[in-house]
């Protein structure tokens, strides 16, 4: 990272006289066009984690691509000012068999037979309904401005080197179906009971007890959903977004040219920084990199 940033901070003095070996026209004017970004992350926040829910991390995209707009202008001598907008998905799923068990010990949890056991310990779980799946979906929003130096090397190529700065945003998802999810059902039901006037109906379990002896037990206790299909967890972050980078700019046409960067893109969640379904800080969240090689591949419009 400090290699990245000491030489974005020197490329303007080491190679001043480019211009003047390979003289060209007075800079002016400037684009805009469509930007594709390459990123390979470290590590997406919360993978390690993911493995619990029966998903494997590894099976994300890579390298993430984030897809969006450029534009940049010069502003004075060789120096460059632009602005970049994006985003980009990616997404992995799964679907599960189930077998039910019987928990014969004291500690939680399935556990396997012992070696020599006899007897089924666990069994298929047989339905007409759809098996339960889960999706996890992971995403990122950026939008920064960039500010370049640029060396030229012919008429039509130039050296630049800058840095893109901004704010960045991502979002984990993850979904989890009983079945197949219907529209109607999605309005139906309150997953707590029934609506009226403003208050939930809950029902209560009275087997094997009296009516007021299991309303006794439910009280002060959490309620257990009973009319759940769907269950959806929704977790962002949002940070400053810092990526120094070199790129080559040529300009094949009159009005059209090719942009070609690499850098190294650096952004980090603090802690507790984390929101649960765009309403709850987690106060016991993580610190959060995000960050990774990138190559930002664009085709323009200008000059």
């Amino acid at each position: 990272m400090r290699r990245a940033v000491l030489t974005v901070l020197l490329f303007p003095i080491v190679v001043p006289a480019q211009g003047d070996i390979f003289p060209v026209e007075e800079f002016y004017g400037g684009g805009i066009g469509y930007s594709a970004m390459y990123m390979t992350l470290d590590s997406i926040p919360g993978s390690n984690k993911m493995k619990s829910l029966g998903l494997d991390p590894a099976e994300f995209k890579t390298p993430f691509v984030i897809h969006g707009g450029e534009g940049f202008a010069h502003i004075a001598g060789r120096w460059r000012l632009g602005g970049y907008a994006g985003m980009g998905s990616s997404e992995i799923t799964d679907i599960f068999d189930v077998y039910l068990y019987v928990n014969r010990d004291t500690v939680s949890g399935y556990q396997a037979p012992p070696v020599g056991s006899t007897g089924d310990y666990a069994v298929a779980y047989e339905s007409q309904f759809p098996k339960p799946s889960i999706r996890a979906r992971f995403s990122f929003l950026l939008g920064a401005i960039t500010m370049e130096y640029v060396v030229p090397v012919y008429r039509d190529l130039e050296i630049t080197a800058g840095a893109l700065m901004g704010i960045g945003r991502v979002n984990l998802s993850f979904d989890q179906f009983a079945g197949n999810p219907e529209w109607n059902d999605l309005f139906s039901n309150n997953m707590y009971g029934e609506v009226t006037n403003g208050t939930i109906y809950y029902p209560v379990d009275t087997t094997g007890t009296t009516l007021q002896s299991a309303i006794d037990t439910l009280q002060g206790q959490y309620l257990m959903p009973v009319n759940v299909s769907h269950s959806m967890t929704n977790l962002t972050g949002t940070f400053f977004n810092f990526q120094p980078y070199v790129a080559v700019k040529w300009q094949f046409l009159d009005r059209m040219g090719l942009r070609i960067s690499a850098g190294f893109n650096k952004g980090t969640i603090a802690k507790s920084g984390w929101v649960l379904n765009d309403h709850y800080p987690i106060d016991d969240s993580p610190k959060s990199a995000i960050q990774g090689v990138t190559i930002r591949a664009m085709v323009y419009f200008g000059l």
